[in-house]
């Protein structure tokens, strides 16, 4: 008998129109066909998460831990513990020369929520959105789902993925709510630089109105390379009045089941508005983990961690992008920060017909779909490597660009293990046409 659910599919009418705009994260997407996969006794490499693989510091465990038997498991304020908010205001204010008050401090169930819960605040309908792309695919997904334009600004990787002054200032019109940069970036490992940084709050200074926000998303601020230091759009003169900089203790500290991220607004009647939403989506976070992520932000425990963390991911991704280097067909940059390669795979796609193959799918699909995005499924499905298509990152103008993100937060013999896979994919043509005319994995 035929179940009101079994096919799959919402009867037309139930849901809101807007359910149908709102975008996804793909690399969760994708985590049931690795499960499967994984079932069906193949070995997957695991490239697809940003997730860093090292345990959450013993010292921030025992915190979280003690707060669990002080019995802090009830209700707390939905702004935030304030000894958390004081210890955020207090850190991200000397690191970025900048004063901060705790009552412009909101903390979030991650560094994710800020995003659709700013959208929300500051964008009717019509408004505009400029944000980075490639991107983290969320900022894309909430402007479309709450009627609001999304106006991407593309990143061209000749100039390093660079975001300039003088390729915002176009985008920039009297409809501009909201500017999202990303810094270190994702899926790019770009890091901002003052000069650029200063040239980038110009034009905003200039062009845009003070009702204008700037949305840093810095929660890859500790990860960085080669003796790189983060810098902050808020610290340059004016900016710190405009910007929501935005962090947390998914990427830093290993913890991305804490679910503990904070947003710092230009104002506190600003995050009074987010305190409010909070308290209609989520009433409040648990406050032993809130006491968790003030003790990993004030310990001198922290900072070695850390180091020893980013060190390890440095040697990963000089040993991941040189290996790319050395396929036929991919040209990967060195990114400068985050955990994440982002090789340009246009010669790889070529020498496997992918753009051809690409042309001959039925146009429902194509217009789903990609080269890149072909070679990713041949990855996963046919030598067992998960990692991200370009339209993972943005999808409006991706045509014609054809990239693949690694993640590099798994251990170094399993990302050797998952070049050579990728290299032998390369020489797969056969099999990789005829995966794709079986068209099991395409949609």
């Amino acid at each position: 008998m035929r179940t009101a659910s079994s096919s799959g599919a919402a009867p037309a009418g139930l849901l809101a129109d807007r359910i149908s705009r709102l975008g996804t994260e793909n690399a969760f997407k994708i985590g049931p066909w690795i499960a499967a996969l994984e079932r069906d006794g193949h070995r997957v490499v695991r490239c697809n998460l940003g997730e860093p693989d090292f345990p959450l510091p013993r010292h921030v465990r025992e915190e979280v831990k003690r707060g669990l038997d002080l019995d802090l498991t009830h209700y707390s304020d939905p702004q935030g513990i304030l000894e958390l908010r004081e210890a955020v205001a207090r850190d991200m204010g000397e690191r970025r020369g900048i004063e901060i008050t705790p009552d412009r401090v909101v903390v979030f169930p991650g560094a994710k929520p800020p995003i659709g819960f700013c959208a929300e605040a500051y964008c009717n309908p019509g408004d505009e959105v400029v944000y980075p792309s490639p991107g983290f695919p969320i900022y894309e997904s909430f402007v479309t789902y709450l009627g609001a334009t999304p106006v991407p600004l593309h990143l061209p990787p000749e100039d390093g993925f660079t975001v300039t002054g003088s390729a915002l200032e176009p985008l920039l019109s009297s409809w501009t709510k909201l500017v999202v940069l990303n810094f270190p970036s994702n899926p790019t490992g770009g890091v901002a630089t003052p000069e650029q940084l200063a040239e980038i709050a110009a034009v905003i200074l200039s062009r845009a109105p003070p009702t204008v926000r700037v949305y840093s998303d810095e929660v890859y601020e500790a990860i960085l390379f080669d003796g790189r230091r983060h810098h902050s759009i808020a610290s340059c003169p004016g900016m710190a009045e405009r910007t929501v900089i935005v962090s947390g203790v998914s990427k830093t500290y290993s913890w991305t089941g804490g679910r503990v991220g904070w947003a710092v607004f230009p104002t506190a009647e600003e995050a009074a508005v987010m305190k409010n939403l909070a308290i209609n989506y989520y009433s409040c976070l648990p406050v032993y983990n809130q006491m968790g992520a003030r003790l990993a932000i004030e310990s001198p425990e922290s900072p070695p961690e850390i180091r020893r963390m980013v060190a390890a991911f440095q040697e990963r991704r000089d040993v991941v992008v040189a290996a790319l280097n050395a396929i036929e067909g991919v040209r990967c940059q060195l990114p400068g920060g985050a955990f994440y390669a982002f090789p340009d795979v246009s010669g790889m796609c070529e020498r496997l017909g992918a753009f051809e193959a690409h042309a001959r799918l039925p146009a429902d699909l194509r217009v789903r779909s990609s080269p890149s995005t072909l070679l990713q499924r041949f990855l996963l499905f046919h030598h067992h490597v998960a990692t991200l298509d370009r339209r993972s990152f943005g999808r409006i103008g991706a045509e014609g660009k054809h990239f693949l993100r690694v993640s590099i937060a798994t251990a170094l013999d399993d990302l050797r293990i998952a070049v050579d896979r990728i290299a032998r994919a390369g020489r797969d043509a056969d099999a990789f046409q005829a995966f794709v005319r079986e068209g099991r994995h395409l949609d």
